[in-house]
């Protein structure tokens, strides 16, 4: 008889130990967040001089964003990328980050924003006529910019322009590429980066998030440096230029 009662009791244990462990069954699959969405507003159409109003709207599913980490403009005129200009954006609350600004001479020009959010970075891009512009001119400035550049319809780069670095110091670089409006997945960046006795160091970047490309590097000493970012994979070959002054 008490084996009895010694064997139904543990076999009632069991049972509450096993109901228990299912309770505290939890899912470890995380949930992916929102992606970051931005509605990009430029006008079609201005004229020389005239103030003209950037928009952005930020938004994560049905949330306005407001706590964007960066939101700027970069502005260049069709065929001169590199000669781009960036504009800060004013939080005007509700998910919306504008700029104002003004196109001296008539042209086709390019307005992209960059907006990092919440671990996410989008950058849109528009265009935007100023004054008259005969469609021989574009279509010249657009044979320039493919002849100058290489550049892929389409594609988007973004690098986080460090700021104060020094010497001897481990500096984050760090670049953003999309293709279509979507980050650019499992290619291959590379930093070539050259002093100013033109000595180059290659510098492989690492895929941290999807379209995040990052390296550490050392500068080893004061001076100007040109950052080349190297982006390639079966079907395009792209770079583009900066410079970093290290202290």
């Amino acid at each position: 008889m008490k084996r009895f009662v010694i064997l139904t009791m543990g076999l009632a244990m069991l049972a509450v130990l096993a109901a228990c462990g299912k309770e505290e069954e939890v899912s470890t699959e995380a949930e992916l967040p929102e992606p970051i969405e931005v509605e990009l507003t430029v006008p079609d159409h201005a004229n020389v001089n005239e103030p003209v109003t950037l928009s952005a709207l930020v938004t994560q599913g049905d949330e306005k964003v407001e706590d964007a980490n960066e939101v700027e403009y970069e502005i260049w005129e069709e065929g001169k990328k590199d000669e781009s200009i960036l504009l800060a954006s004013t939080n005007d609350k509700e998910g919306i980050y504008s700029a104002e600004t003004t196109f001296e001479h008539d042209g086709v020009f390019h307005v992209q924003v960059h907006v990092t959010a919440r671990t996410m970075h989008v950058m849109p891009e528009k265009q935007i006529q100023i004054g008259e512009v005969k469609k021989e001119e574009h279509a010249e400035g657009q044979d320039s910019e493919a002849h100058d550049h290489g550049h892929t319809e389409g594609l988007a780069i973004h690098f986080m322009q460090p700021e104060d670095v020094k010497a001897a110091t481990e500096t984050v670089l760090m670049t953003h590429v999309q293709l279509e409006g979507k980050a650019l997945e499992k290619t291959n960046v590379r930093y070539e980066i050259s002093d100013e006795a033109k000595e180059i160091q290659w510098v492989e970047a690492k895929e941290s998030k999807p379209g995040e490309y990052t390296a550490n590097y050392n500068f080893p000493k004061a001076g100007a440096y040109e950052v080349k970012i190297h982006i390639k994979d079966d079907s395009l070959h792209e770079h583009e230029e900066h410079t970093i002054e290290v202290k």
